[in-house]
C-alpha cells in the first residue's frame, strides 16, 4: 500500500503528517510506503490513498486514489480517523 503526505511544497506540514500516519500504521501493525509530496507532484503520482488539507483534496478526487481531508494535521484523532475510514471501505 502507497500513501501520499500532500502539501503545497511537499516537505512542511506533508512532512508531520507522513510522521503521523507512519505512527498510526506502527500501532495497527500496517505495513506501507509513505512518501510525501507537493501538489503538482501528487497528481500525477501513483497511491493508494492520499492524505491532504482540504482545499487540495477537493482537486485530487476523482482519480484512482482513495482522498482523505485533513483539518489539522498535528490532530493525531483525526488522521487515524481517516485513515480508518479509507481501510474499512
Amino acid at each position: 500500500m502507497k500513501i501520499l503526505a500532500v502539501c503545497g511544497m511537499g516537505f512542511g506540514s506533508s512532512m508531520m503528517l507522513k510522521i503521523t500516519i507512519e505512527k498510526i500504521l506502527k500501532e495497527k501493525g500496517i505495513t506501507a510506503d509513505v512518501e510525501t509530496a507537493d501538489f503538482t507532484t501528487a497528481s500525477s503520482t501513483y497511491a493508494d490513498i492520499i492524505f491532504t488539507n482540504e482545499e487540495f483534496a477537493k482537486q485530487l478526487e476523482g482519480g484512482k486514489a482513495k482522498v482523505v481531508s485533513v483539518k489539522n494535521i498535528a490532530d493525531a484523532n483525526e488522521v487515524r480517523i481517516g485513515l480508518e475510514s479509507v481501510l474499512n471501505t
